[in-house]
């Protein structure tokens, strides 16, 4: 590497819409000629960040390729949804502000049949995201992009375990998988496994960088742990239960960093890593935690925006405080990850 350059490691966490912020985040790093992307572990939202930027920086697209891509995207997402999605604001829901839909009809038509149908689990079942992907990505060029190392989990629903698919392997069913919420979509089936959100398993999965990437990892988190009120509906009932589940595997992998100085393997548990790793963390959590749950599933451009925005803001503080560091000392602040309560302006 060029003297000076910095190597790291991404994890992009997933969050629905909040994977907006990590577009702001991708977005700012990208610009950063200091910096150098070796390796993306992406869950979710944050799996198709990875996969859009590939698709981006391959065949000389590099990093200006990389966030036109993103841009793309997210906009093409958004013109999309507006067209298929039923969960639309209301004007009351634009005056009430942070992103919510709680007065949205066709929210709250889906929340309840979610609660009574499930989605069907068949090899012959489609899975609305595959489609939407495979217009949006071009997974030719993201198998193609050799400058960066792909890592997308996905959550085996047989036998409970994860299973990380590998750039050359990814298509829009393997990303459709890693996003797949069991309440809203119906499962992919990949190989004749079925497949549910890689989020039980890893948001992100750590440990394919730990044993691949350099030894800085950053971290992108967008999926609150903490949140300063309860539930009061049973379809926030079911996000906040998804939130907390999803945050488990993430809590517990970098307290085993931080404390142990390895991981266990992403897909067989009797395997173990360890590696002097470093950690780094963009948090947007402060902020996001403060939106309504609903605001998950709000693809309303403005708000997209806005949530990349405070991406933006967020990787500009991280790089003026630490790109220094990279390479020499970990600079994860422990509070958004095993304090977070502290963060929600309560005493909880």
């Amino acid at each position: 590497m060029p003297m000076g350059i910095k190597r790291i490691s991404l994890g992009l966490q997933g969050g629905g819409a909040f994977g907006a912020f990590g577009w702001g985040v991708l977005d700012r790093l990208l610009q950063e000629e200091r910096l150098d992307i070796a390796a993306v572990s992406g869950t979710s939202a944050g799996g198709v960040n990875a996969a859009v930027m590939a698709d981006g920086y391959a065949r000389g697209g590099g990093r200006a390729g990389a966030r036109a891509a993103l841009a793309r995207f997210w906009h093409g997402l958004s013109a999309t949804a507006s067209l298929v999605s039923p969960a639309r604001p209301t004007p009351f829901d634009w005056a009430m502000g942070g992103g919510t839909l709680a007065s949205s009809p066709g929210y709250q038509l889906m929340q309840l049949f979610s609660g009574v149908l499930a989605p069907p689990i068949s090899p012959l079942s489609m899975n609305p995201l595959i489609p939407v992907l495979a217009s949006l990505i071009d997974f030719e060029r993201v198998r193609a992009c050799e400058e960066i190392d792909l890592f997308i989990p996905a959550t085996n629903i047989r036998s409970g375990k994860g299973k990380v698919f590998t750039r050359s392997e990814l298509d829009a069913r393997v990303i459709a998988a890693s996003a797949c919420l069991p309440y809203v979509f119906a499962p992919v089936v990949i190989d004749g496994e079925a497949y549910w959100d890689g989020s039980f398993v890893g948001n992100p999965s750590l440990s394919p960088l730990v044993e691949n990437g350099p030894a800085d990892i950053l971290i992108v988190q967008n999926n609150p742990i903490a949140r300063p009120g309860l539930p009061m509906t049973m379809s926030d009932v079911q996000s906040r239960t998804s939130e907390i589940a999803f945050n488990i595997s993430f809590v517990r992998e970098v307290a085993a960093i931080r404390q142990l100085g390895g991981l266990v393997d992403a897909e067989e548990s009797q395997r173990s890593h360890a590696a002097p790793v470093r950690l780094h963390l963009i948090s947007g959590n402060e902020a996001l935690q403060q939106l309504d749950l609903s605001s998950k599933f709000n693809t309303e451009l403005p708000f997209l925006l806005r949530l990349h925005a405070l991406g933006v803001e967020m990787a500009q503080r991280w790089l003026d405080a630490h790109l220094e560091d990279v390479g020499l000392r970990s600079t994860m602040d422990p509070v958004p990850v095993h304090q977070a309560e502290l963060l929600t302006g309560t005493d909880a």
